[in-house]
């Protein structure tokens, strides 16, 4: 007979973890399958964001940051170091050291919640039954009162540029070059593709983004985009918009690219191509028959607005179902899933999810952006202020970007707040708190904040709604 739990968690990233903990939190017996593995082929939970997502990428962009810095802008302060150098080997074994830190620390809290960690490839039978393939083929079934699907998502791979490992390569293997490539080609000017864009020119790469789309960051508020996209240049990433890739051949250890561009088709050599042009849901081979559990068109697990599948006690959460592949979206839908599962009220709101890239300058965003309040006939204000205009930005030599923040023009209800700046990813959650509590401008304007710091941009900006900054003409 199989094991009965209260709780199966299918995928042990971002989403599935959190499910997990919080579940044994709340007294229920909880179980989680993950097929990921590290290095040394034992279980590395934390899936994408852990072990080749979120945190490495940020672990090589500090480090490439402090690289470029030493390079281009220590001198300004007085700092001068001779014939600076790159070891990528221990720049990359840094990254993978901080990724087994903290996929051991997942391990470590799910010894500490007493939750069972099986290894290997889950599938969902009939009945809540999870059916798991052990790495060596071996199979075991297990069962549960309630399953939450949290299997994540994959990288979409172009059918003219096939993934290799090596020369074409998806997010992962742009984390794990073992030198800094000469010319580095980039399919997306989305998330994955400017940070490890940014990545490898910081450490002196030539790198050309390729973007399908017209616009630059078009689900961005524009004039954040806009700013975005000059600073990023001036940085001499060659961002090519409009750009539509046909071909991409390897030829020994170079690849030719084809494209259509804007004055008409292009050719381009580079020694890596990054293929970055989104994510899929990864429901592949997820469902036996009979479990009614549905996909939709793209391979996300059909689900309500409580991650409920419709189907008794079986849930999904994070990038597998609808909504933006983001790692703290997940980390709220398992959590919710959780609380609701144990007759709390568990609840996601989705109209307060950040989002960030960690470019230098940094951009983040949450809540509608201006052309949204436009096109739903939404009245708003606006107010912005520059980060030239900030002692401390100025004094940390990283003067540009701005916040921009609209209200409701009758109510001054926060609609949005958009940034592009220095540390805006720390600086965005003071924002996400207000509309949280449907906060307005005034209430952003009327609290004190500290001198000198980065977050005063904040607050002049909620000034500026009302006309009323004081650092700048209004």
């Amino acid at each position: 007979m199989a094991e009965q739990f209260d709780v199966i968690v299918i995928g042990g990233g971002p989403a599935g973890y959190h499910a997990a903990i919080r579940a044994a939190q709340l007294g229920l017996k909880t179980a989680c399958v993950d097929a990921w593995t590290g290095a040394d082929n034992k279980a590395a939970l934390g899936g994408t964001c852990l072990n080749v997502g979120c945190i490495p990428s940020k672990a090589l962009l500090d480090s490439s940051k402090q690289f470029h810095n030493l390079t281009h802008s220590f001198k300004d302060h007085g700092i001068n170091a001779a014939n600076p150098s790159i070891d990528v080997k221990t720049m990359v074994g840094r990254k993978d050291k901080i990724v087994k830190q903290f996929t051991g620390g997942v391990a470590m809290l799910f010894k500490g919640n007493k939750i069972a960690s099986f290894l290997g490839k889950a599938r969902l039978l009939k009945d809540r039954q999870v059916e798991i393939t052990a790495p060596d083929g071996g199979k075991q079934t297990i069962a549960g009162t309630n399953v939450i699907i949290a299997t994540g998502s994959a990288p979409i791979e172009l059918p003219f540029a096939r993934f290799d490992g090596k020369t074409i390569v998806d997010n992962a293997g742009a984390l794990a070059f073992e030198a800094v490539p000469r010319r580095l080609g980039v399919i997306g000017a989305g998330v994955i593709g400017l940070e490890l864009g940014s990545v490898w020119k910081r450490l002196g790469s030539d790198v050309t983004i390729i973007e399908a789309l017209p616009d630059f960051l078009g689900t961005a508020d524009a004039e954040v985009a806009k700013a975005a996209l000059r600073e990023l240049t001036k940085q001499g990433l060659k961002i090519e918009l409009g750009a539509k890739l046909s071909k991409a051949e390897v030829k020994g250890n170079e690849v030719q690219l084809t494209y259509a561009g804007k004055d008409g088709e292009k050719q381009l050599v580079v020694d890596k191509l990054l293929v970055a042009v989104g994510r899929r849901a990864f429901t592949d081979g997820l469902l036996g028959d009979g479990t009614g559990v549905k996909l939709d068109e793209r391979g996300r697990v059909v689900v309500d607005e409580h991650c409920w599948t419709g189907v008794d006690g079986v849930w999904a959460v994070g990038d597998c179902v609808r909504g933006p592949m983001l790692a703290h979206k997940g980390f709220e839908e398992g959590i919710a899933v959780a609380e609701l599962i144990a007759g709390k009220a568990g609840h996601v709101d989705y109209d307060v999810i950040p989002w960030v890239i960690y470019t230098e300058p940094e951009i983040a965003w949450v809540g509608k952006t201006e052309q949204q309040c436009k096109a739903e006939n939404i009245p708003y204000r606006t107010g912005s202020f520059p980060f030239a205009a900030i002692g401390r930005a100025v004094a940390m030599n990283e003067p540009a970007g701005f916040v921009k923040m609209i209200a409701h023009a009758q109510t001054d209800r926060i609609l949005g707040v958009h940034l592009v700046g220095a540390e805006v990813s720390e600086l965005v959650a003071e924002c996400v708190v207000a509309m949280s509590f449907k906060g307005s401008s005034e209430d952003l304007a009327r609290i004190i904040h500290a001198h000198p710091t980065l977050s005063e941009a904040v607050h002049e900006a909620a000034m500026s709604v009302d006309k009323r900054a004081i650092h700048k003409a209004n």
